[in-house]
């Protein structure tokens, strides 16, 4: 379909709250797909509506499993912990530790508007929190633990 800009960070879209999801529209639908090529063009593994100026509760995720849509997402259940290097779209070319939790199980709709729940270990649980966070207008430099640095894209695999 077509690529979306990428809101970066100070954009006072990603720091607000999204909006829940009651209907599945042709737009909804189309919107679904931009975020998708969008995520994979720019190499993230997750992409949230308000990264592309849309407040809605919106994420795809794809970590190399197949791309992962999820509507109006909850998250029931973590356990455990993992500390690691993470990075954003919206911040692009920055990266810096953070502690997540090493489950998590989340509840959403997918694009049928059927309810699903997955569960996911550490990228996927990475992955399922940043982008959750973003839905709710938090960005993951509130939480690294230090310094942000500059990473190099060619070198290494970019976690959104």
């Amino acid at each position: 379909m077509a690529l979306r800009t990428i809101r970066t960070e100070g954009d006072p879209v990603l720091e607000k709250k999204s909006r829940p999801i009651t209907e599945m529209t042709p737009k909804l639908r189309n919107l679904i797909v931009d975020m998708l090529d969008t995520m994979y063009d720019a190499m993230g593994v997750g992409l949230a509506a308000p990264q592309v100026g849309i407040l809605k509760r919106l994420v795809v995720i794809d970590v190399g499993e197949g791309p992962i849509v999820l509507i109006n997402p909850e998250i029931l259940e973590t356990s455990g912990e993992q500390t690691g290097e993470e990075g954003c779209l919206s911040v692009p070319g920055m990266a810096g530790q953070v502690t997540r939790p090493n489950y998590v199980k989340v509840k959403a709709l997918d694009i049928n508007m059927e309810e699903v729940e997955y569960e996911g270990t550490e990228l996927l649980a990475r992955a399922f929190c940043h982008e959750i966070d973003h839905l709710d207008g938090r960005m993951y430099t509130e939480l690294v633990e230090g310094e942000l640095h500059r990473v190099s894209y060619e070198d290494e695999d970019e976690e959104e």
